[in-house]
């Protein structure tokens, strides 16, 4: 989408505060515009025909996830990663190989010693990886090298923008950059479901040059038509396919910096209903937008919004929820099952 190349263009030559007020008038109109569908879309909750449930006989799935965008993000991971473990929690923390930090060897060797997981986060954070399907395959390449240096099997693009196609480039088990519901984002094309769902690697592949903004048919879950039991995960990651991760719950940054909300409220409504539905709560949290120290900032939230949200999650629904890191839910899932139990 030309406006969408054009602004991120622009993007490192506009400042936060006037780039942020903007975004919040169009937010504004479009959350009175989507109030049927956000932050609950009903039209999500069927499950796939041939969904098994979750692990366990468990109700519902909780999977945490945390994008570091900036070196700020990336100096608040041990508080924030202590917070999570110190209830029982373990997340996924995404990298950018080639942003403005450089991520050590000993912080992912650690990360994984404690249980928690390490993702791709793009290759640079400038909105341009599917401007081209030059550009990206070139940008592939350096992914799929920082995904095995890593050992890392998941992927998340910044922005949130998606190509479902071009992502059978990535060496990956599975894909988080979609989410069932979410009208603030650039491209804001839901895949309509609150369950994973497998993405079959096609002949054509890599044959189309959609544009970023497109709705491509492959980006909705399959139906038990499409998928068949010969393609199973018992192949390499993304030879065969790759199991897409939507998130679920509003991202952090669209509650608290661009809506600025003030409770948890809204984590809390979609919780419920997620448990009352069956799904998956999915949720993004951005270490560069917590304040740890309360202090107050146009840019920042308190990090007790998060902390309560977790105390509530295991409070009232402890026993009834299957928590996993994406990598697990990936590991599990087999296309025309689903999870395996």
């Amino acid at each position: 989408m030309f406006r969408l190349k054009l602004y991120y263009h622009a993007k490192p030559f506009l400042p936060w505060g006037f780039r942020m007020a903007i975004r919040r008038v169009f937010a504004f109109r479009k959350r009175q515009r989507y109030q049927a569908t956000w932050p609950i879309d009903p039209s999500t909750s069927l499950p796939p025909s041939d969904w098994s449930g979750w692990p366990d006989d468990k109700g519902f799935a909780f999977v945490l996830s945390h994008d570091v965008e900036t070196q700020i993000g990336y100096d608040k991971i041990g508080p924030l990663v202590d917070l999570e473990e110190s209830l029982g929690f373990r997340s996924v923390v995404n990298f950018i190989p080639e942003g403005q930090y450089r991520t050590s060897d000993q912080l992912i060797k650690d990360l994984k010693a404690r249980g928690f997981e390490v993702g791709v986060h793009g290759l640079h954070h400038d909105g341009k990886l599917y401007n081209s399907l030059v550009r990206f395959n070139l940008r592939s390449k350096k992914i799929n090298k920082y995904l095995k240096d890593w050992g890392a099997t998941g992927f998340r693009s910044p922005l949130m923008h998606h190509n479902l196609n071009w992502l059978h480039a990535l060496n990956i088990a599975y894909d988080a950059s979609t989410f069932d519901t979410d009208p603030f984002e650039p491209q804001p094309d839901g895949v309509k479901t609150i369950f994973p769902f497998w993405v079959p690697k096609h002949p054509e592949i890599g044959s189309q040059r959609p544009e970023v903004g497109e709705q491509k048919p492959e980006g909705r879950p399959q139906t038990s038509e499409h998928r068949t039991q010969e393609s199973s995960s018992t192949l390499p990651p993304s030879l065969d396919g790759y199991v897409e991760i939507p998130y679920t719950l509003p991202q952090d940054s669209t509650l608290y910096l661009l809506l600025k909300e003030k409770t948890n409220k809204i984590w809390k409504e979609k919780i419920a209903w997620l448990s009352q539905n069956g799904g998956m709560a999915f949720m993004n949290v951005h270490p560069d937008y917590i304040d740890f120290n309360e202090n107050g900032s146009p840019s920042t939230y308190p990090v007790s919004l998060y902390k309560e949200y977790l105390e509530h999650v295991k409070a009232a629904y402890g026993g009834q929820y299957w928590h996993a890191t994406p990598g697990e839910v990936a590991s599990r899932f087999r296309p025309g099952i689903g999870v395996l139990k």
